[in-house]
């Protein structure tokens, strides 16, 4: 998975992040600025939900993206 594609056009992916998972935050979204693991971490956090499993939805999530 290759992940400096999100990182690179964060300010685009944030709003496909927060539709995903709305429960996290503008300012969250600014902390994350792209990071795969403090993303992951952020989404634990707010939807108390297992590692493993949140890794599994953001690969999901990456998955079904269609990057342009």
């Amino acid at each position: 998975m290759d992940w400096n594609r999100v990182e690179g056009n964060w300010k685009q992916v944030k709003g496909k992040i927060k539709e995903q998972w709305g429960r996290l935050t503008d300012d969250d979204l600014d902390e994350i600025a792209g990071k795969r693991e403090q993303l992951e971490g952020k989404i634990q956090e707010r939807y108390g939900i297992e590692k493993d499993n949140v890794r599994r939805d953001v690969d999901d999530w990456y998955s079904r993206q269609t990057w342009n």
